[in-house]
């Protein structure tokens, strides 16, 4: 009797040891599409910096549509992977889709600017920019705050990077 106890002791701590570690992949697998995204990301904005001195505005509606179909991907591999059988996974998975699509709308907002084609129209594109911009503390604070949870209630810690 003690052996079969102790059989099934092992097996559901080999079950929920599985279910972290699936948790844990399903949690870097979201960092590594964010961080494919880096060089873009630093890039275009290098790039949009320069287009805008120069009012290179086509430039900069190229850059942001090239980014928005980057994103696009990413959004659409998040929402392509199912969310593993794990505490919080699917609040997790929503957060990032909405994080990406933040991203995007940043990048949509670059896009729009650059084809807007009045100086008031770009001053107009721009005050929706700045009004994007300021969210991003709170999007990216709800996105860390739900990948916390996830972490926490499947029993592995994040890596700090």
């Amino acid at each position: 009797m003690l052996k079969k106890l102790s059989i099934a002791v092992i097996l559901l701590a080999s079950l929920a040891g599985c279910k972290s570690k699936s948790a844990f992949n399903y949690s870097q697998e979201f960092v590594k599409k964010e961080r494919s995204l880096l060089p873009d990301i630093t890039s275009t904005e290098a790039g949009v910096k320069g287009y805008l001195a120069a009012q290179q505005y086509d430039s900069i509606a190229i850059a942001g549509e090239k980014m928005e179909k980057l994103i696009e991907e990413k959004i659409k591999e998040v929402k392509d992977q199912p969310a593993p059988d794990a505490k919080e996974a699917e609040d997790f998975k929503e957060a990032g889709i909405k994080y990406f699509e933040f991203m995007k709308s940043m990048y949509t907002g670059y896009k729009d600017y650059g084809h807007a084609k009045t100086p008031e129209a770009r001053d107009e594109e721009m005050a929706k920019l700045k009004n994007i911009a300021s969210e991003k503390t709170t999007v990216v604070e709800t996105m860390q705050l739900a990948q916390k949870k996830f972490a926490d209630a499947n029993g592995f810690k994040l890596e700090d990077h």
